[in-house]
C-alpha cells in the first residue's frame, strides 16, 4: 500500500480564481502528444543519465520541474518536497492542478495521458492556456519518473474536487476519480523510486536543499520546502524564498570572498519575447564564476546567452574605460578574460521556446536570446557604471590589473610552450611516456613522489600507459595567477605533459592523453595533494572534466591473504567481509575463535584463526609500499582496476567548495573542517 498522501497544510489561503484563473480554458484539449512510452525502462539511461544517484534525484528534478513551470507562469506560490519512509518521495504544489477531464482523442483523462505517454503535457501548444515558458520542453518528465517507479499515485486538486489514482509500473491500476471536495487546487505526485532499475534508492537531503535553494533565487516569490519524514528522530524542515531573486544568489556565491565593490549589478528587462534577468560583483578572486539558466535549467557549457553578456561586458567597459581616461590611448583594449577575472554572475532568461544542444540542456541556441541579452545587458552595465563611479573605479583597476598578468603570463606561457616543444614535450627524469600516440588509446597517471613513480614505471603497461611523478606538492592555483603558476616546476611538467596549453590559448584537440588518472597515497598528504590537483583541473582545464578525461584512482587498503589465497579490499568494511569470508567455518563445524597480534618486524596484523589458520593483513600506507606487480594488479589493470570519475554537477557549488578549502579565507575552512570532521573515513594522521 503506499504511504498516507500528505496532510493538507491548514494555513490560509489566497482566493484560488484570482490567482489561478488562466487565461482562455486549460484542459484535456490542450495536452498534446508526439510518442510512446515503452524504450524508458529498456533504456533509463537516455532518459536520467544513470541509474545511480544522479539518475535517482533527478525523477525529483523532474516532478519538481513541473512545479516550477506552474510558479514561472503565475500559478502557484508554494512547492513542498517531502522524503517518506520506505523509498517514497512526494511533490505537492499549489498549482491549477492538472486536468482531469477526458482528452477528446485518446479517451483517457489527462491525469492519465501525462502519466503514460511521452512528450504528453500543455507545453506544446501555441496558445495562451498552457505556458508561455517552460523548463520542461521535451515533456518526458512525469511519465519517465511514472515508469521508472514500481508505485505511484497522484492526487489532483481541481474544480472543487479532489481526484486520486494509482500506478504500478508506469501501468494504472485504476481510473481517475473524485475522492473528496476541495476549495484548493494543485497537484500532488509520490512515487517510489524501481529498486530493481537503480543502483540506489536512498535520497541525498542535502543534494536536494541545494537545488531546491537555486531554484528559489532565480524563482522571486515562490516558496520551495523540502520535508524528510524519513526517520521519526531525525525529522527535518527547510523553506526557502528570496525577495532579491538573482542578486541574492550572487551574494550567496560570494559568501566568504572579498568583494571589489559594495553594490551589486541587477537588471531585468524584456526584450521581445525573452526576459532577461543579469546579476554581477566583482571580487579579489581570480577566477570568474558566471553561471547560466533558461527556464529555470542550468545551462553549464553557456550558449548564446552567454555569449551576448561577454560581448557586452568587454565592449561597455572598453568604452567606459578610454572614455573616462583609466584606459590610455597607447594601451591595448582589455580582453574577454580582463574583465571577467573575479567576475560573479547569474544570467537568466525566460523564453517562450528555448533551442537546446541535447536532452541535457547544456548549452543554449536561440539566435535571440545572443540579442536580447547583448541589448539588455548593456543599458544596464552603462547606467550602474555612470551611477557608480567608485565602483566603476574599482572594475577597471582590477581588469587593468588582470591584463598585466595576462601579458606576463602569456610570455612566460610562450617561453615553457616553446622550451617543451623543442624537447619534444618528454621530461627526462620524470614523464616516463608511453608507446601509443592514439589520445583515445593512451592514459596519464599522476604519482605522488618518486617511490610510487618507480613502481608505476616498472607495473605500467607501457603502450598505453605514461607515468608522471610529482615530487612535493604542486602550488596551490587558488591564491596565483598564471604567470606565478608556470614558474612552478610540478605545474609546468603537468601542462607541457597534456599539451594542450593553457589559459585563453587551450586546444583541446591537442590533448595527448585520453584519460588523466590521478593516483595518491591514501592518506592525508594524498588527499590534500589530490585535492591540489583537482582545483588545478577545475579552475583551468574545466573542459577536460566536462569531457569525462579526468579519473582517481582507487588504490586498496588492505592485502588479505589465507595460504595461497590473496584479496584486496578497498576499505575497512571491505576489509572484514574479506576476512570473514575466507575464514568461514564449513557446514557443521563449530564455530571458530580469532586472535589478532601484530608482526613486531613488519608490522602486519595476523589473525590466527582456531586450528591454527592464518590471515595475514598488510595495511598498505602508500603506493610505495606496493611491489609493481601489485599495484598493476589492483590500480593499474583496465580488467581489475576500479577508478572514479571526476565530474562537475553543480558549477557554482564546486567553485563555493574550492574557494573555501583553498582560498586565503581562513574562517569559512575551519567552519567547513568543524563541520564535516566526523563523517571522515579512513584518515591516516
Amino acid at each position: 500500500m503506499p504511504p498516507k498522501k500528505p496532510e493538507k497544510k491548514t494555513a490560509a489561503k489566497k482566493p484560488a480564481a484570482k490567482k489561478k484563473t488562466a487565461k482562455g480554458n486549460y484542459g484535456a484539449a490542450q495536452i498534446q502528444v508526439l510518442e510512446g512510452l515503452d524504450p524508458v525502462r529498456k533504456r533509463p539511461g537516455m532518459y536520467i543519465g544513470s541509474t545511480g544517484e544522479s539518475g535517482l534525484h533527478h525523477l525529483i528534478w523532474e516532478v519538481v520541474d513541473n512545479s516550477i513551470d506552474e510558479a514561472m507562469a503565475g500559478h502557484a506560490d508554494t512547492v513542498t518536497i517531502k522524503l517518506l519512509p520506505d523509498g517514497w518521495a512526494s511533490v505537492t504544489d499549489n498549482g491549477r492542478g492538472i486536468p482531469v477531464d477526458n482528452h477528446p482523442q485518446y479517451k483517457v483523462s489527462a491525469v492519465e495521458l501525462v502519466l503514460t505517454k511521452l512528450h504528453a503535457g500543455g507545453k506544446f501548444g501555441g496558445d495562451d492556456s498552457g505556458y508561455k515558458v517552460s523548463g520542461g520542453l521535451h515533456g518526458v518528465g512525469v511519465s519517465v519518473v511514472n515508469a521508472l517507479s514500481s508505485e505511484l499515485w497522484v492526487e489532483v486538486n481541481r474544480g472543487g474536487k479532489t481526484y486520486h489514482q494509482d500506478y504500478k509500473i508506469g501501468k494504472p491500476q485504476n481510473k481517475l476519480k473524485p475522492i473528496g471536495k476541495s476549495k484548493e487546487t494543485g497537484t500532488t505526485i509520490a512515487f517510489k523510486a524501481d529498486a530493481s532499475i537503480f543502483e540506489t534508492v536512498e535520497y541525498d537531503l542535502k543534494t536536494i536543499r541545494d537545488r531546491l535553494r537555486q531554484h528559489a533565487y532565480l524563482t522571486r516569490g515562490i516558496k520551495l520546502v523540502i520535508v524528510d519524514e524519513r526517520i521519526k528522530e531525525k525529522y527535518s524542515e527547510y523553506a526557502f524564498y528570496f525577495e532579491g531573486g538573482v542578486s541574492s544568489f550572487v551574494r550567496h556565491m560570494n559568501f566568504g570572498k572579498k568583494a571589489k565593490h559594495d553594490n551589486v549589478l541587477h537588471t531585468r528587462k524584456t526584450s521581445g519575447d525573452v526576459e532577461v534577468e543579469i546579476a554581477m560583483q566583482y571580487t579579489e578572486d581570480f577566477h570568474e564564476n558566471v553561471n547560466c539558466f533558461t527556464n529555470n535549467i542550468l545551462n553549464p557549457e553557456g550558449g548564446t546567452h552567454l555569449a551576448g553578456f561577454k560581448t557586452a561586458l568587454t565592449r561597455v567597459l572598453n568604452t567606459y574605460g578610454r572614455e573616462k581616461g583609466h584606459i590610455k590611448e597607447k594601451e591595448n583594449n582589455l580582453t574577454g578574460d580582463d574583465v571577467r577575472e573575479g567576475l560573479t554572475a547569474v544570467i537568466s532568461l525566460r523564453i517562450p521556446e528555448p533551442q537546446f544542444e541535447g536532452q541535457t540542456k547544456a548549452k543554449l541556441g536561440n539566435p535571440e536570446a545572443r540579442g536580447a541579452t547583448e541589448s539588455v545587458f548593456a543599458d544596464a552595465l552603462k547606467t550602474f557604471l555612470e551611477e557608480h563611479p567608485r565602483d566603476a573605479t574599482s572594475i577597471l583597476e582590477k581588469s587593468l590589473l588582470a591584463s598585466r598578468a595576462r601579458m606576463a603570463a602569456r610570455a612566460a606561457r610562450d617561453t615553457i610552450l616553446r622550451k617543451g616543444a623543442l624537447e619534444g614535450l618528454t621530461l627526462p627524469g620524470k614523464l616516463a611516456d608511453c608507446a601509443s600516440r592514439d589520445p583515445s588509446k593512451s592514459e596519464l597517471y599522476i604519482v605522488e613522489g618518486d617511490s610510487a613513480g618507480g613502481s608505476a614505471k616498472q607495473g605500467r603497461e607501457r603502450e598505453f600507459q605514461a607515468i608522471l611523478p610529482l615530487r612535493g606538492k604542486i602550488l596551490n592555483v587558488e591564491r596565483a595567477r598564471l604567470d606565478k603558476m608556470l614558474t612552478n616546476n610540478e605545474v609546468k611538467s603537468l601542462v607541457i605533459a597534456l599539451g594542450t596549453g593553457i589559459g585563453d590559448d587551450i586546444h583541446m584537440d591537442k590533448l595527448r592523453y585520453g584519460r588523466i588518472i590521478i593516483m595518491t597515497d591514501a592518506d592525508v598528504d594524498g588527499a590534500h595533494i589530490r585535492t591540489l590537483l583537482l582545483t588545478l583541473f577545475f579552475r583551468y582545464f574545466p573542459e577536460l572534466i566536462r569531457q569525462e578525461h579526468l579519473f582517481i584512482a582507487q588504490p586498496p587498503l588492505f592485502r588479505v591473504q589465507v595460504g595461497k589465497a590473496v584479496e584486496y579490499a578497498f576499505t575497512e568494511e571491505d576489509k572484514d567481509k574479506i576476512v570473514a569470508r575466507m575464514t568461514k567455518p564449513t557446514k557443521g563445524s563449530k564455530p571458530v575463535k580469532t586472535t589478532i597480534t601484530i608482526d613486531e618486524e613488519t608490522g602486519e596484523e595476523i589473525v590466527t584463526v582456531e586450528g591454527g589458520r592464518k590471515v595475514n593483513l598488510q595495511r598498505y600506507k602508500g603506493l610505495g609500499e606496493m611491489n609493481p606487480d601489485q599495484l598493476w594488479e589492483t590500480t593499474m589493470n583496465p580488467a581489475n582496476r576500479v577508478m572514479k570519475l571526476v565530474t562537475i554537477e553543480d558549477a557554482a557549488k564546486a567553485d563555493e567548495v574550492f574557494d573555501t578549502l583553498m582560498g586565503t579565507d581562513v574562517a569559512p575552512r575551519k567552519h567547513f573542517i568543524s563541520t564535516h570532521a566526523k563523517s571522515v573515513k579512513n584518515l591516516d594522521i
